[in-house]
């Protein structure tokens, strides 16, 4: 198995959860997480050499990846596995699994790359990668098999692990802050590139916001020493030690529930959000020879998950240069302030969570036992 990032990580982390169970004996390995590794898996590098997002941002690291997924190929195709999972991480993974399925080595990858986003030209490389396919949006399943690739629907891990009601007390005391009063959490990414290009943008709105009203109170959880080392770096450079602003040790969730709305970078941690019942604000910025590139390949308005599965802009995306921190301090405090707005979004995502609830680690286990003839 391959997780290439921490989100991967938790969606691999609940697979296994039911597949070690069915497999207690089996050498599970790869590359993966934390979360992973309470499972039994071994990860042969670090995941941390794995993050890297956009698509100039790939280049300065590109011959160590490169490297890294010929040994793992070599390795694996010496090895004969039962099967190899990619858990997302799709640049990486659609190319080893792509020689491995070559070779006769049982492939699946769990999350299909969003082809009804963007890139949907990788269709025809995953007809070549992939034996089979776990989905984790309802529409998917007949999109991947229309192309011919066998597909499972299984659910979002996520809507099992996320509550479907939230103790916001619970989460506050377990943070320290206090009952009363606001809490905005400020989520700028987990990836070090997400940091470098988000941080001082989402920092600054937190300033304007702390100007607007003395009493709000911001957490922000870092994914890992280096992404706390840097955010710290960030908070000084911007002269704002005395922003009352706490930074948290992973916890992700913990700040979600514990916050009225959020900050939040695009990707997997919107839908999170969401789960969470949040008020959000989406925004990203990238590199900028990126993102004159990425701009023009979207098949779809929206780029945050809860808009996409709404179809719709049900929370604003604010983008590149469009993500000011007066912009983002605007579209918070418009959260914080509009509780009809927090009432009619609660509900949107009560609904969005129970379409995505399914038993997502059984039933992709029961697809892996399936997928080596041993369900």
């Amino acid at each position: 198995m391959v997780a290439g990032e921490m989100s991967g990580d938790l969606l691999a982390a609940r697979m296994l959860s039911a597949l070690r169970p069915a497999l207690p004996d089996a050498r599970m390995h790869g590359i993966g997480g934390p979360r992973m590794a309470e499972h039994g898996f071994v990860s042969e590098w670090p995941l941390e050499k794995m993050t890297v997002r956009g698509l100039f941002e790939v280049i300065p690291r590109y011959r160590e990846l490169k490297r890294i997924q010929t040994t793992l190929r070599d390795r694996l195709l010496a090895e004969r596995p039962a099967a190899f999972i990619g858990i997302d991480y799709p640049g990486f993974n659609l190319g080893l699994e792509e020689q491995l399925k070559a070779a006769g080595i049982p492939t699946m990858h769990f999350i299909g790359p969003q082809i009804w986003a963007w890139r949907g030209w990788r269709i025809k490389k995953i007809v070549r990668a992939v034996s089979h396919m776990l989905v984790v949006f309802p529409f998917e399943e007949a999109i991947y098999q229309a192309a011919g690739v066998p597909a499972t629907y299984v659910g979002h891990p996520l809507a099992e692990v996320i509550p479907m009601e939230i103790d916001v007390a619970g989460a506050r005391a377990k943070l320290g802050l206090p009952l009363q009063g606001s809490v905005v959490a400020v989520l700028p990414g987990s990836r070090m590139s997400e940091l470098k290009h988000n941080s001082a943008a989402f920092l600054g709105a937190a300033r304007l916001l702390s100007q607007r009203d003395a009493s709000l109170q911001f957490v922000a959880p870092m994914a890992g020493a280096a992404q706390r080392a840097h955010f710290t770096e960030e908070i000084a450079r911007a002269g704002l030690q005395d922003l009352p602003i706490r930074l948290i040790d992973g916890q992700s969730h913990t700040a979600m529930a514990a916050a009225d709305a959020v900050l939040v970078a695009s990707g997997t941690a919107s839908l999170e959000v969401a789960l969470h019942k949040k008020p959000m604000v989406i925004a990203y910025k990238m590199m900028a020879a990126s993102w004159h590139i990425m701009r023009h390949m979207g098949y779809q308005p929206w780029i945050g998950l809860p808009n996409i599965l709404a179809r719709e802009f049900l929370v604003p995306e604010l983008l590149q240069g469009a993500a000011t921190p007066q912009a983002l301090a605007d579209a918070i405090w418009q959260q914080l302030q509009d509780d009809n707005l927090k009432q009619r979004l609660r509900q949107r995502f009560i609904d969005m969570h129970h379409s995505l609830r399914r038993e997502t680690a059984r039933e992709s286990a029961q697809a892996v036992l399936k997928l080596i003839g041993r369900e």
